[in-house]
């Protein structure tokens, strides 16, 4: 079973348990109705394959019909998917549907406006390990899907030598020398998080390629960047906002990682509207 009919199925059974108690009672056996989702303010529409498997795990013989593409920016008020297939499958399966679709649609638009922020500047906008348990791979697929940029998928596939890895290895020098013997074929993405000029030259020494600056107003970002002159490329991280966004780009760091991304992006309103066939 794939990762995304797992986590849907996990659901369903959340919100489920043993039956779906209201529409067994109120709902005829076999009746059939077209379900529509429709897009309530605009956005970024992404999650349409959730939305799909939660249906189709309820009734395998569900149809369903995309009314958009992923991916770009919307105005409200159109359909988004229709699904055909048992009134009962549909009811029960709505809310699992619209959770992940509000959800994912809610990171996709937080990302597009974050992009839109940075505009021109050169800068571009990361996502972080800051997700929702279990749902790590869909988020940063909306990330994506909203133009910006995924970071390191975990702490498996990238290095971020972070102020606690420091003080446990002795220092910035220690910490990179160590990263780097033990796993050299990641030594490109090394990175290591900074909070002062002090730091900054004890990371440049250590040959780090990547510097995370660590909640710097703009003044000090300016002089980050002046200070690194191109000698590693600088990502700034830490209370990042849609609002402060675009003058944290035009310091001239590379990278801007924001956990708002996926730890509180706003849902984008959907909602769901049944027509029970004659």
């Amino acid at each position: 079973m794939d990762v995304l009919t797992e986590t849907v199925r996990r659901a369903l059974r959340e919100d489920l348990g043993d039956r779906d108690v209201t529409t067994v009672a109120t709902v005829p056996e076999g009746s059939r109705a077209t379900a529509r989702i429709i897009q309530k303010q605009p956005g970024v529409i992404y999650g349409l394959a959730a939305a799909e498997v939660a249906f189709r795990l309820l009734d395998e013989r569900a149809l369903v019909q995309r009314r958009v593409r992923e991916g770009e920016w919307r105005e409200a008020g159109g359909e988004v998917l229709e699904v055909q297939g048992s009134a009962r499958a549909l009811l029960s399966a709505e809310r699992t549907a619209l959770n992940f679709l509000t959800h994912l649609s809610g990171v996709a638009t937080m990302a597009a406006r974050a992009v839109r922020a940075v505009e021109g500047t050169g800068a571009r906008v990361l996502d972080t390990r800051k997700t929702i348990p279990g749902l790590r791979a869909l988020e940063k697929q909306a990330v994506a899907a909203g133009g910006a940029v995924n970071h390191r998928a975990g702490l498996y596939d990238a290095f971020l030598i972070k102020e606690n890895h420091i003080a446990a290895a002795g220092g910035i020098g220690p910490a990179v020398a160590r990263a780097q013997e033990a796993f050299p074929e990641l030594a490109h993405s090394l990175e290591v998080e900074v909070r002062n000029p002090l730091e900054i030259d004890q990371a440049l020494e250590a040959g780090a390629p990547r510097l995370l600056l660590d909640n710097m107003d703009a003044p000090a970002l300016r002089a980050a960047v002046a200070q690194v002159a191109g000698r590693a490329t600088l990502e700034a991280s830490g209370g990042v906002t849609l609002q402060t966004l675009r003058s944290i780009a035009e310091t001239g760091v590379e990278w801007i990682s924001m956990g708002t991304l996926t730890n509180s992006a706003p849902v984008l309103d959907l909602s769901l509207l049944l027509e029970v066939a004659p």
